[in-house]
Protein backbone atom coordinates (compact mmCIF):
# COMPACT_ATOMS: atom_id res chain seq x y z
CA UNK A 1 0.00 0.00 0.00
CA UNK A 2 1.03 3.22 -0.90
CA UNK A 3 2.04 5.70 1.95
CA UNK A 4 0.63 9.20 2.09
CA UNK A 5 3.00 12.06 0.98
CA UNK A 6 3.93 14.31 3.80
CA UNK A 7 1.56 17.11 1.78
CA UNK A 8 -1.48 14.95 1.53
CA UNK A 9 -1.34 14.25 5.26
CA UNK A 10 -0.56 17.72 6.48
CA UNK A 11 -3.84 18.78 4.42
CA UNK A 12 -5.83 15.60 6.17
CA UNK A 13 -4.99 17.05 9.85
CA UNK A 14 -5.29 20.76 8.97
CA UNK A 15 -9.18 19.01 7.18
CA UNK A 16 -9.89 17.14 10.64
CA UNK A 17 -9.09 19.96 12.84
CA UNK A 18 -11.14 22.45 11.14
CA UNK A 19 -14.41 19.81 11.37
CA UNK A 20 -13.51 18.67 15.41
CA UNK A 21 -13.82 22.51 15.74
CA UNK A 22 -17.13 22.62 16.10
CA UNK A 23 -17.75 18.94 17.40
CA UNK A 24 -15.63 20.17 20.69
CA UNK A 25 -17.30 23.76 20.84
CA UNK A 26 -21.05 23.45 20.46
CA UNK A 27 -22.24 21.77 23.35
CA UNK A 28 -19.91 23.95 25.62
CA UNK A 29 -21.22 27.73 24.08
CA UNK A 30 -25.27 26.59 24.27
CA UNK A 31 -25.74 25.45 20.07
CA UNK A 32 -26.86 21.91 21.00
CA UNK A 33 -27.46 19.95 24.14
CA UNK A 34 -24.48 18.51 26.20
CA UNK A 35 -23.37 15.20 25.33
CA UNK A 36 -21.22 13.42 27.50
CA UNK A 37 -17.09 13.27 27.53
CA UNK A 38 -16.75 9.91 25.83
CA UNK A 39 -19.62 10.52 23.07
CA UNK A 40 -17.70 13.96 22.30
CA UNK A 41 -14.41 12.16 21.82
CA UNK A 42 -15.80 8.94 19.72
CA UNK A 43 -17.23 11.77 17.62
CA UNK A 44 -13.79 13.38 16.94
CA UNK A 45 -12.46 9.72 16.61
CA UNK A 46 -14.90 9.24 13.37
CA UNK A 47 -14.40 12.71 12.23
CA UNK A 48 -10.55 11.41 11.91
CA UNK A 49 -11.22 8.57 10.36
CA UNK A 50 -13.36 10.52 7.75
CA UNK A 51 -10.56 12.77 6.81
CA UNK A 52 -8.12 9.85 6.21
CA UNK A 53 -10.63 8.45 3.98
CA UNK A 54 -11.72 11.49 2.24
CA UNK A 55 -9.08 11.44 -0.53
CA UNK A 56 -8.98 7.45 -1.52
CA UNK A 57 -12.77 6.30 -0.29
CA UNK A 58 -14.40 10.08 -0.27
CA UNK A 59 -17.71 7.98 -0.22
CA UNK A 60 -16.87 5.77 2.88
CA UNK A 61 -15.26 9.30 4.33
CA UNK A 62 -19.39 11.16 3.82
CA UNK A 63 -21.15 7.84 4.91
CA UNK A 64 -19.24 8.12 8.50
CA UNK A 65 -20.06 11.95 8.64
CA UNK A 66 -23.74 11.24 8.01
CA UNK A 67 -24.21 8.28 10.26
CA UNK A 68 -22.51 10.81 13.15
CA UNK A 69 -25.27 13.32 12.02
CA UNK A 70 -28.29 10.64 12.45
CA UNK A 71 -26.81 9.28 15.71
CA UNK A 72 -26.08 12.74 17.09
CA UNK A 73 -29.42 14.21 16.02
CA UNK A 74 -32.31 12.20 14.17
CA UNK A 75 -33.10 14.88 12.10
CA UNK A 76 -29.39 14.91 10.63
CA UNK A 77 -29.28 19.00 11.68
CA UNK A 78 -26.47 19.62 13.95
CA UNK A 79 -23.93 22.08 14.62
CA UNK A 80 -21.05 19.87 16.14
CA UNK A 81 -20.88 17.71 12.87
CA UNK A 82 -22.84 19.80 10.28
CA UNK A 83 -20.14 21.37 8.50
CA UNK A 84 -18.54 18.09 8.65
CA UNK A 85 -21.86 16.63 6.58
CA UNK A 86 -21.11 19.27 4.04
CA UNK A 87 -17.69 19.38 3.38
CA UNK A 88 -17.65 15.31 2.87
CA UNK A 89 -20.64 15.71 0.38
CA UNK A 90 -18.73 18.40 -1.56
CA UNK A 91 -14.73 16.31 -1.74
CA UNK A 92 -17.46 13.11 -2.77
CA UNK A 93 -18.58 15.74 -5.69
CA UNK A 94 -15.36 16.67 -6.59
CA UNK A 95 -13.10 13.27 -6.02
CA UNK A 96 -16.09 10.58 -7.23
CA UNK A 97 -16.16 10.01 -11.26
CA UNK A 98 -19.03 8.17 -11.12
CA UNK A 99 -22.56 9.87 -9.32
CA UNK A 100 -24.99 6.42 -9.04
CA UNK A 101 -22.98 5.42 -5.60
CA UNK A 102 -23.55 8.79 -3.82
CA UNK A 103 -27.14 8.71 -5.27
CA UNK A 104 -27.38 5.49 -3.61
CA UNK A 105 -26.04 6.57 -0.38
CA UNK A 106 -28.24 9.70 -0.04
CA UNK A 107 -31.49 7.57 -0.75
CA UNK A 108 -29.72 5.18 2.08
CA UNK A 109 -29.43 8.02 4.27
CA UNK A 110 -32.65 9.08 3.98
CA UNK A 111 -34.02 5.90 4.93
CA UNK A 112 -32.15 5.36 7.85
CA UNK A 113 -33.37 8.84 9.11
CA UNK A 114 -36.84 8.13 8.41
CA UNK A 115 -36.88 5.16 10.55
CA UNK A 116 -34.88 6.52 13.13
CA UNK A 117 -37.46 9.30 13.09
CA UNK A 118 -40.33 7.20 13.04
CA UNK A 119 -38.79 4.70 15.91
CA UNK A 120 -37.65 7.60 18.53
CA UNK A 121 -39.07 10.78 17.28
CA UNK A 122 -40.64 13.21 19.43
CA UNK A 123 -42.73 15.06 16.59
CA UNK A 124 -42.27 13.21 13.36
CA UNK A 125 -43.68 15.29 11.19
CA UNK A 126 -41.15 18.62 11.28
CA UNK A 127 -38.47 16.19 11.93
CA UNK A 128 -38.64 15.04 9.06
CA UNK A 129 -38.43 18.25 7.05
CA UNK A 130 -35.25 19.46 8.74
CA UNK A 131 -34.23 16.02 7.77
CA UNK A 132 -35.10 16.41 4.45
CA UNK A 133 -33.90 19.38 4.00
CA UNK A 134 -30.46 19.09 5.75
CA UNK A 135 -29.57 16.12 3.45
CA UNK A 136 -30.49 18.38 0.29
CA UNK A 137 -29.04 21.46 1.68
CA UNK A 138 -26.21 19.97 3.51
CA UNK A 139 -25.70 17.03 1.58
CA UNK A 140 -26.76 16.91 -2.19
CA UNK A 141 -26.51 20.78 -2.96
CA UNK A 142 -22.83 20.22 -2.06
CA UNK A 143 -21.82 17.26 -4.04
CA UNK A 144 -23.16 18.72 -7.11
CA UNK A 145 -20.77 21.80 -6.29
CA UNK A 146 -18.42 19.41 -6.26
CA UNK A 147 -19.04 17.47 -9.73
CA UNK A 148 -19.84 21.10 -11.08
CA UNK A 149 -16.30 21.92 -9.78
CA UNK A 150 -14.74 18.50 -11.01
CA UNK A 151 -16.37 18.82 -14.48
CA UNK A 152 -15.04 22.01 -15.10
CA UNK A 153 -11.43 20.94 -14.27
CA UNK A 154 -11.89 18.38 -16.81
CA UNK A 155 -13.25 20.31 -19.26
CA UNK A 156 -10.38 22.96 -19.37
CA UNK A 157 -7.78 20.19 -18.99
CA UNK A 158 -9.88 18.33 -21.87
CA UNK A 159 -9.67 21.96 -23.98
CA UNK A 160 -5.75 22.32 -23.08
CA UNK A 161 -5.05 19.34 -24.36
CA UNK A 162 -7.09 19.57 -27.55
CA UNK A 163 -5.19 23.12 -28.69
CA UNK A 164 -1.71 21.03 -27.90
CA UNK A 165 -3.32 18.44 -30.23
CA UNK A 166 -4.61 20.92 -32.97
CA UNK A 167 -1.53 22.65 -32.91
CA UNK A 168 0.85 19.31 -33.53
CA UNK A 169 -1.63 18.63 -36.17
CA UNK A 170 -1.55 22.25 -37.49
CA UNK A 171 2.01 21.50 -37.73
CA UNK A 172 2.07 17.97 -39.59
CA UNK A 173 -0.25 19.70 -41.87
CA UNK A 174 1.81 22.25 -42.66
CA UNK A 175 5.10 19.70 -43.00
CA UNK A 176 2.98 17.57 -44.81
CA UNK A 177 1.83 20.24 -47.36
CA UNK A 178 5.61 21.76 -47.70
CA UNK A 179 6.72 17.94 -49.32
CA UNK A 180 3.16 17.81 -51.51
CA UNK A 181 4.31 21.26 -52.83
CA UNK A 182 8.02 19.95 -53.63
CA UNK A 183 6.78 16.45 -54.93
CA UNK A 184 4.42 19.00 -57.54
CA UNK A 185 7.06 21.13 -58.39
CA UNK A 186 9.20 17.88 -58.87
CA UNK A 187 6.79 15.89 -60.70
CA UNK A 188 6.49 18.89 -63.05
CA UNK A 189 10.03 19.04 -63.83
CA UNK A 190 10.01 15.42 -64.46
CA UNK A 191 6.95 16.07 -67.02
CA UNK A 192 8.16 19.71 -68.59
CA UNK A 193 12.00 18.98 -68.93
CA UNK A 194 11.59 14.68 -69.47
CA UNK A 195 9.46 16.23 -73.02
CA UNK A 196 12.17 18.99 -73.59
CA UNK A 197 14.89 16.07 -73.09
CA UNK A 198 12.86 13.49 -75.00
CA UNK A 199 12.60 16.36 -78.12
CA UNK A 200 16.21 17.22 -77.84
CA UNK A 201 16.93 13.31 -78.11
CA UNK A 202 14.76 13.12 -81.58
CA UNK A 203 16.65 16.29 -83.01
CA UNK A 204 19.69 14.86 -82.38
CA UNK A 205 18.90 12.04 -84.14
CA UNK A 206 17.54 13.58 -87.13
CA UNK A 207 21.08 15.10 -87.24
CA UNK A 208 22.41 11.92 -87.27
CA UNK A 209 21.00 10.76 -90.50
CA UNK A 210 21.29 14.12 -92.04
CA UNK A 211 22.87 13.68 -95.37
CA UNK A 212 26.24 15.48 -95.66
CA UNK A 213 27.34 15.24 -92.34
CA UNK A 214 30.66 14.50 -91.50
CA UNK A 215 31.44 11.79 -89.66
CA UNK A 216 32.65 13.39 -86.47
CA UNK A 217 29.76 15.51 -86.24
CA UNK A 218 27.11 12.12 -86.69
CA UNK A 219 29.15 10.77 -83.74
CA UNK A 220 29.04 14.05 -81.70
CA UNK A 221 24.99 13.87 -82.83
CA UNK A 222 24.96 10.48 -81.79
CA UNK A 223 26.71 11.28 -77.89
CA UNK A 224 23.84 14.26 -77.78
CA UNK A 225 21.23 11.72 -78.48
CA UNK A 226 22.42 9.48 -76.09
CA UNK A 227 23.48 12.18 -73.03
CA UNK A 228 20.05 13.42 -73.65
CA UNK A 229 17.92 10.05 -72.87
CA UNK A 230 20.52 9.18 -70.02
CA UNK A 231 19.78 12.40 -68.97
CA UNK A 232 15.80 11.95 -69.40
CA UNK A 233 16.59 8.24 -67.67
CA UNK A 234 18.32 10.35 -64.20
CA UNK A 235 15.80 12.71 -63.93
CA UNK A 236 13.23 9.86 -64.11
CA UNK A 237 14.63 7.70 -61.21
CA UNK A 238 15.29 10.83 -59.58
CA UNK A 239 12.02 12.78 -59.10
CA UNK A 240 10.88 9.07 -58.69
CA UNK A 241 12.05 9.01 -55.32
CA UNK A 242 10.95 12.79 -54.17
CA UNK A 243 7.09 11.59 -55.32
CA UNK A 244 4.51 10.32 -53.64
CA UNK A 245 2.42 7.16 -53.87
CA UNK A 246 -0.57 8.98 -52.70
CA UNK A 247 -0.36 12.09 -54.15
CA UNK A 248 -0.41 13.62 -57.99
CA UNK A 249 -0.32 17.06 -58.18
CA UNK A 250 -2.46 19.00 -60.67
CA UNK A 251 -0.13 19.53 -64.04
CA UNK A 252 1.21 23.04 -64.78
CA UNK A 253 0.99 24.01 -68.66
CA UNK A 254 3.37 26.06 -70.50
CA UNK A 255 1.33 29.53 -70.20
CA UNK A 256 -0.18 30.08 -73.85
CA UNK A 257 0.43 26.84 -75.49
CA UNK A 258 -2.42 25.12 -76.49
CA UNK A 259 -2.98 21.50 -78.04
CA UNK A 260 -1.85 21.81 -81.06
CA UNK A 261 1.18 23.97 -80.71
CA UNK A 262 2.70 21.30 -78.26
CA UNK A 263 1.92 18.85 -81.34
CA UNK A 264 3.73 21.17 -83.54
CA UNK A 265 6.52 21.53 -81.52
CA UNK A 266 7.26 17.80 -81.21
CA UNK A 267 6.55 17.67 -85.24
CA UNK A 268 9.23 20.27 -85.95
CA UNK A 269 12.16 18.41 -83.10
CA UNK A 270 11.58 15.39 -85.57
CA UNK A 271 9.00 13.55 -84.12
CA UNK A 272 6.27 11.79 -86.66
CA UNK A 273 3.24 13.22 -85.01
CA UNK A 274 0.18 14.29 -86.68
CA UNK A 275 -2.50 16.66 -85.38
CA UNK A 276 -6.33 15.46 -86.40
CA UNK A 277 -9.02 17.45 -84.36
CA UNK A 278 -12.81 16.45 -84.99
CA UNK A 279 -14.96 18.91 -85.60
CA UNK A 280 -14.46 22.21 -83.73
CA UNK A 281 -11.65 20.64 -81.73
CA UNK A 282 -11.73 20.53 -78.26
CA UNK A 283 -14.31 22.40 -76.23
CA UNK A 284 -11.68 23.11 -72.97
CA UNK A 285 -11.41 26.07 -72.03
CA UNK A 286 -8.41 28.41 -72.04
CA UNK A 287 -6.34 27.95 -69.00
CA UNK A 288 -9.24 25.45 -67.20
CA UNK A 289 -8.65 21.98 -65.65
CA UNK A 290 -9.36 19.95 -68.63
CA UNK A 291 -7.03 22.07 -71.24
CA UNK A 292 -4.25 21.51 -68.69
CA UNK A 293 -4.76 17.88 -67.83
CA UNK A 294 -4.91 17.21 -71.71
CA UNK A 295 -1.89 18.93 -72.25
CA UNK A 296 0.09 16.97 -69.80
CA UNK A 297 -1.55 13.51 -71.23
CA UNK A 298 -0.46 14.62 -74.50
CA UNK A 299 2.69 15.71 -73.80
CA UNK A 300 3.56 12.40 -71.85
CA UNK A 301 2.38 10.30 -74.37
CA UNK A 302 4.70 12.16 -77.24
CA UNK A 303 7.41 11.16 -74.64
CA UNK A 304 6.64 7.78 -74.14
CA UNK A 305 6.13 7.03 -77.83
CA UNK A 306 9.66 8.77 -78.72
CA UNK A 307 11.12 6.81 -75.81
CA UNK A 308 9.89 3.35 -76.34
CA UNK A 309 8.73 3.84 -79.85
CA UNK A 310 11.27 5.55 -82.31
CA UNK A 311 10.28 6.46 -85.26
CA UNK A 312 6.98 4.87 -84.79
CA UNK A 313 3.98 7.54 -86.45
CA UNK A 314 1.95 9.22 -84.34
CA UNK A 315 -1.45 10.71 -84.09
CA UNK A 316 -3.47 13.01 -81.61
CA UNK A 317 -6.90 13.20 -82.24
CA UNK A 318 -8.98 15.80 -80.11
CA UNK A 319 -12.29 16.33 -80.03
CA UNK A 320 -14.74 17.90 -77.94
CA UNK A 321 -17.73 16.39 -76.06
CA UNK A 322 -20.48 17.27 -73.71
CA UNK A 323 -19.41 19.83 -71.38
CA UNK A 324 -15.50 18.50 -71.95
CA UNK A 325 -13.08 17.02 -73.99
CA UNK A 326 -11.28 14.43 -75.53
CA UNK A 327 -7.96 13.21 -76.91
CA UNK A 328 -6.34 9.94 -78.68
CA UNK A 329 -3.23 9.36 -78.89
CA UNK A 330 -2.09 6.41 -81.07
CA UNK A 331 1.09 5.05 -82.05
CA UNK A 332 2.40 2.58 -84.78
CA UNK A 333 5.35 0.45 -84.29
CA UNK A 334 8.83 1.36 -83.70
CA UNK A 335 10.62 1.77 -86.57
CA UNK A 336 13.91 0.91 -84.80
CA UNK A 337 14.43 -1.22 -81.90
CA UNK A 338 14.71 0.94 -78.54
CA UNK A 339 17.59 0.76 -76.12
CA UNK A 340 15.09 2.22 -73.35
CA UNK A 341 13.57 -0.49 -71.04
CA UNK A 342 9.35 0.00 -71.54
CA UNK A 343 8.84 -0.71 -68.06
CA UNK A 344 8.22 1.84 -65.89
CA UNK A 345 4.44 3.16 -65.69
CA UNK A 346 4.78 5.89 -63.21
CA UNK A 347 3.67 9.25 -65.49
CA UNK A 348 0.95 6.79 -66.78
CA UNK A 349 -0.41 6.25 -63.33
CA UNK A 350 -0.46 9.38 -62.32
CA UNK A 351 -2.20 10.96 -65.34
CA UNK A 352 -4.88 8.37 -64.27
CA UNK A 353 -5.41 9.42 -61.04
CA UNK A 354 -5.47 13.17 -62.31
CA UNK A 355 -8.17 12.29 -64.68
CA UNK A 356 -9.93 10.76 -62.33
CA UNK A 357 -10.20 13.06 -59.40
CA UNK A 358 -11.13 15.80 -62.39
CA UNK A 359 -14.02 13.24 -62.87
CA UNK A 360 -13.04 12.00 -66.12
CA UNK A 361 -11.68 8.96 -67.69
CA UNK A 362 -8.19 7.75 -68.64
CA UNK A 363 -7.67 4.60 -71.02
CA UNK A 364 -3.65 2.95 -71.81
CA UNK A 365 -3.43 -0.17 -73.55
CA UNK A 366 -1.74 -1.46 -76.53
CA UNK A 367 -3.45 -0.86 -79.64
CA UNK A 368 -2.64 -3.22 -82.85
CA UNK A 369 0.97 -3.16 -82.87
CA UNK A 370 1.36 0.32 -81.04
CA UNK A 371 -0.11 1.89 -78.19
CA UNK A 372 -3.11 4.33 -77.30
CA UNK A 373 -3.58 6.88 -74.86
CA UNK A 374 -7.27 7.74 -74.49
CA UNK A 375 -8.57 10.68 -72.00
CA UNK A 376 -11.88 12.41 -70.95
CA UNK A 377 -12.13 15.58 -68.84
CA UNK A 378 -15.16 17.52 -68.06
CA UNK A 379 -14.74 20.82 -67.73
CA UNK A 380 -15.54 21.52 -64.02
CA UNK A 381 -13.67 24.68 -62.42
CA UNK A 382 -14.74 22.87 -58.89
CA UNK A 383 -13.41 19.54 -59.45
CA UNK A 384 -9.73 20.77 -58.91
CA UNK A 385 -8.58 23.84 -57.87
CA UNK A 386 -6.58 25.48 -60.57
CA UNK A 387 -3.48 26.10 -58.24
CA UNK A 388 -2.10 24.38 -55.67
CA UNK A 389 0.23 25.91 -53.30
CA UNK A 390 0.07 23.94 -50.17
CA UNK A 391 -0.74 20.22 -52.09
CA UNK A 392 -4.02 17.85 -51.10
CA UNK A 393 -4.34 14.86 -51.06
CA UNK A 394 -5.01 12.30 -54.27
CA UNK A 395 -7.54 10.52 -52.24
CA UNK A 396 -9.51 12.26 -49.87
CA UNK A 397 -10.90 11.27 -46.75
CA UNK A 398 -13.44 12.38 -44.19
CA UNK A 399 -11.77 14.29 -42.08
CA UNK A 400 -11.64 13.27 -38.36
CA UNK A 401 -13.59 13.59 -35.50
CA UNK A 402 -12.55 15.97 -33.70
CA UNK A 403 -13.06 15.32 -29.52
CA UNK A 404 -15.86 18.10 -29.03
CA UNK A 405 -16.74 19.19 -25.15
CA UNK A 406 -20.72 18.65 -26.18
CA UNK A 407 -20.58 15.90 -23.47
CA UNK A 408 -19.08 17.98 -20.82
CA UNK A 409 -21.43 20.72 -21.74
CA UNK A 410 -24.66 18.38 -21.63
CA UNK A 411 -23.18 17.23 -18.34
CA UNK A 412 -22.68 20.81 -17.01
CA UNK A 413 -26.00 21.25 -18.21
CA UNK A 414 -27.33 18.63 -15.90
CA UNK A 415 -25.22 19.60 -12.73
CA UNK A 416 -25.81 22.51 -13.16
CA UNK A 417 -29.91 22.17 -13.15
CA UNK A 418 -29.54 19.68 -10.17
CA UNK A 419 -28.07 22.36 -8.40
CA UNK A 420 -30.74 24.76 -8.60
CA UNK A 421 -32.79 22.56 -8.22
CA UNK A 422 -31.79 21.23 -5.26
CA UNK A 423 -31.24 24.54 -3.73
CA UNK A 424 -34.65 25.46 -4.24
CA UNK A 425 -35.77 22.08 -2.92
CA UNK A 426 -33.21 23.00 -0.24
CA UNK A 427 -34.29 26.62 0.82
CA UNK A 428 -38.17 25.57 1.11
CA UNK A 429 -37.66 22.90 3.09
CA UNK A 430 -35.34 24.53 4.87
CA UNK A 431 -37.57 27.48 5.45
CA UNK A 432 -40.63 25.73 6.09
CA UNK A 433 -37.99 23.41 8.49
CA UNK A 434 -36.88 27.06 10.17
CA UNK A 435 -40.63 28.31 10.29
CA UNK A 436 -41.84 25.22 11.94
CA UNK A 437 -39.01 25.63 14.54
CA UNK A 438 -39.79 29.39 15.33
CA UNK A 439 -43.58 28.45 15.64
CA UNK A 440 -43.09 25.62 17.67
CA UNK A 441 -40.46 27.16 20.26
CA UNK A 442 -41.91 30.10 20.08
CA UNK A 443 -45.20 29.01 20.88
CA UNK A 444 -43.83 26.46 23.65
CA UNK A 445 -42.74 29.95 25.99
CA UNK A 446 -44.44 29.97 29.45
CA UNK A 447 -44.09 33.31 31.14
CA UNK A 448 -42.39 33.07 34.80
CA UNK A 449 -45.34 34.74 35.88
CA UNK A 450 -47.85 32.44 34.93
CA UNK A 451 -45.29 29.55 36.37
CA UNK A 452 -45.10 31.61 39.37
CA UNK A 453 -49.00 31.79 39.37
CA UNK A 454 -49.45 28.09 39.75
CA UNK A 455 -48.99 26.05 43.23
CA UNK A 456 -48.96 22.34 43.73
CA UNK A 457 -52.56 20.72 43.98
CA UNK A 458 -53.69 22.89 41.22
CA UNK A 459 -56.32 20.96 39.23
CA UNK A 460 -54.74 20.04 35.94
CA UNK A 461 -57.97 22.05 33.98
CA UNK A 462 -57.04 25.27 36.08
CA UNK A 463 -53.17 24.72 34.83
CA UNK A 464 -54.60 24.28 31.00
CA UNK A 465 -55.41 27.93 31.23
CA UNK A 466 -52.26 29.83 31.76
CA UNK A 467 -50.19 26.76 30.13
CA UNK A 468 -48.97 27.45 26.20
CA UNK A 469 -50.41 25.58 23.35
CA UNK A 470 -47.87 23.85 22.75
CA UNK A 471 -44.80 21.27 24.89
CA UNK A 472 -41.46 21.58 24.10
CA UNK A 473 -40.29 18.88 21.40
CA UNK A 474 -36.49 18.41 22.89
CA UNK A 475 -36.93 18.49 26.70
CA UNK A 476 -34.08 18.64 28.58
CA UNK A 477 -34.53 15.81 30.41
CA UNK A 478 -30.87 14.93 31.05
CA UNK A 479 -30.47 18.26 33.32
CA UNK A 480 -33.97 17.90 35.15
CA UNK A 481 -34.30 16.14 38.12
CA UNK A 482 -35.77 12.88 38.79
CA UNK A 483 -39.29 13.19 38.34
CA UNK A 484 -42.06 11.66 40.23
CA UNK A 485 -43.06 7.93 40.03
CA UNK A 486 -46.63 7.81 37.46
CA UNK A 487 -47.09 11.55 36.85
CA UNK A 488 -46.75 13.18 33.44
CA UNK A 489 -44.57 16.03 33.20
CA UNK A 490 -44.18 18.22 30.55
CA UNK A 491 -41.43 21.24 29.72
CA UNK A 492 -42.01 24.78 28.78
CA UNK A 493 -39.18 27.18 27.46
CA UNK A 494 -38.67 29.72 29.94
CA UNK A 495 -37.00 32.39 27.10
CA UNK A 496 -38.28 33.04 23.38
CA UNK A 497 -34.60 32.80 22.36
CA UNK A 498 -33.63 30.70 19.34
CA UNK A 499 -30.76 28.65 18.72
CA UNK A 500 -29.49 28.67 22.24
CA UNK A 501 -30.11 26.70 25.45
CA UNK A 502 -32.04 28.52 27.62
CA UNK A 503 -34.00 27.49 31.17
CA UNK A 504 -37.30 25.45 30.88
CA UNK A 505 -40.03 25.00 33.72
CA UNK A 506 -41.17 21.25 34.05
CA UNK A 507 -44.75 20.51 35.53
CA UNK A 508 -45.83 17.22 36.69
CA UNK A 509 -49.41 15.90 36.50
CA UNK A 510 -50.68 13.01 38.59
CA UNK A 511 -54.53 12.35 39.48
CA UNK A 512 -55.50 15.65 37.25
CA UNK A 513 -53.44 17.93 39.62
CA UNK A 514 -50.05 19.03 40.01
CA UNK A 515 -47.61 17.02 42.05
CA UNK A 516 -44.68 18.49 41.00
CA UNK A 517 -43.39 22.14 39.39
CA UNK A 518 -39.19 22.62 38.81
CA UNK A 519 -36.86 24.84 36.97
CA UNK A 520 -34.46 23.17 34.59
CA UNK A 521 -31.83 25.14 34.12
CA UNK A 522 -30.24 26.04 30.41
CA UNK A 523 -26.97 24.62 29.51
CA UNK A 524 -24.01 26.34 31.68
CA UNK A 525 -25.59 26.88 35.14
CA UNK A 526 -26.59 23.24 35.77
CA UNK A 527 -24.49 23.41 39.36
CA UNK A 528 -26.28 26.30 40.40
CA UNK A 529 -29.29 25.16 43.02
CA UNK A 530 -32.42 25.72 42.77
CA UNK A 531 -32.48 28.64 45.43
CA UNK A 532 -30.46 30.53 42.66
CA UNK A 533 -34.10 30.78 40.68
CA UNK A 534 -36.44 32.22 43.30
CA UNK A 535 -37.18 35.09 40.88
CA UNK A 536 -39.20 32.60 38.84
CA UNK A 537 -41.33 32.33 41.86
CA UNK A 538 -42.33 35.80 42.73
Amino acid sequence: MERPRPASLARGTLLWAALALPALTADRIGLNEPRPAWQQAAGVAVLAVAAALSRRLPLAAFGSAAALSLAAAPALFTVSYGPALGVFALLLGLRAARARPAVVCFVAVSCAGTARIVLVGVDPAPEWLVMTGTLLFGGVFPWLVGRYWRQSRELAEAGWLRAARLEDEQRLAEERARLRERARIAQDMHDSLGHDLSLIALRAGALQVAPGLAHEHRAAAADLRVAAADATDRLHRIIGVLREDDYEPVPLAPAGETLEQLVTRAAESGLPVRWEPVGHGPAAQPGGVAERLLHRVVREALTNAARYAPGAPVVVTATGQDEGAAVIITNGPPAQESSRPSGGGTGLLGLRAAVTDAGGTFESNPHEEGFRVRAYVPERRTAVPEQRTTGTPRRRTAEPRRPAAVPFTHARRRVALGLGTAAGAGIVLVGAAFGWYVYAETHSVMAPAAYAHLRLGTPAAEAERVLPERDVNDPPTDRAPAPPEGADCRYYRASGELFVSVDHFRLCFDGGRLVAKDVVPRFGRSGESRQDHKEFEQ
